[in-house]
């Protein structure tokens, strides 16, 4: 059974219909730009805003680059500046609303993308460089952690970096734990656009499945949806707000 993201409830079709593009004409109108998040984090963004806007992040690790969530321009001079930074070794990608050109930069790079089975069905262009796993975790090398959350989707995941925030961790979460316009709280969501919450019930198994791993930064999915300090009191504080706010 086929499953279009276009058609879930927690999408939408845009109020002037649905509109399509290529990869290269993309490429005639917008570029990448790279700024440094913090030592061994660099975030890509599309300029001008493309889609809703979302960057990746490109972590740094002694046995090579993980390209958190993807954007859907990859042209010739971000090859090369990737490349020239190290490469990429693995990919990794919180939901579907961010698959967009993942099979192009698994291809320019040869490297795996590694996406929760629980989002299977979403893949509309399967190719041998998607790897399904399973379970809570899956563990990366060099200090990275795949966590699967659930919520926003099923087989919603954040990465988790020990090495980030000079050592006390961070988490990358696109907006599976999105960082709210008031950056001391997070917040969960099963649509962003539609307004339907979670239950909170799953929001309590969201704060229990990331309580185990120390973090003290969230980096969201857009340029400055960062949470500096006190991450980890910010996801139980916001959790314990949203449950009471929910539950009545």
């Amino acid at each position: 059974m086929t499953h279009y993201i276009c058609e879930d409830e927690r999408q939408y079709i845009g109020w002037g219909g649905q509109k399509w593009t290529t990869l290269d004409a993309l490429r005639e109108t917008h570029k990448n730009v790279f700024y440094a998040e913090e030592p061994g984090l660099l975030g890509i963004g599309t300029t001008p805003s493309f889609a809703i806007g979302q960057r990746s992040l490109l972590v740094q690790t002694p046995g090579g680059n993980i390209l958190w969530d993807c954007i859907t321009l990859l042209d010739e001079a971000t090859v090369q500046i990737v490349r020239a930074l190290g490469g990429i070794r693995a990919i990794g990608i919180s939901h579907p609303h961010y698959y967009s050109s993942m099979v192009e930069w698994a291809h320019a790079f040869d490297a795996p993308i590694y996406l929760h089975e629980a989002s299977r069905k979403w893949v509309m262009r399967p190719d041998d460089a998607v790897q399904y796993w399973a379970g809570d975790a899956l563990d990366l090398g060099d200090g990275v952690t795949l966590v699967r959350l659930g919520g926003h989707f099923t087989g919603g995941t954040v990465l988790h970096w020990a090495g980030g925030a000079d050592g006390r961790g961070a988490v990358l979460s696109g907006d599976i734990l999105a960082v709210a316009s008031d950056r001391r709280y997070m917040s969960f969501m099963y649509s962003f656009p539609n307004y339907i919450p979670l239950p909170a019930s799953e929001v309590r198994r969201i704060r229990e499945a990331i309580e185990p791993y120390a973090f003290d930064r969230i980096y969201g999915a857009w340029w400055g949806r960062v949470v500096r300090a006190d991450a980890k009191e910010a996801v139980r504080r916001f959790a314990d707000r949203y449950i009471k706010a929910i539950a009545g």
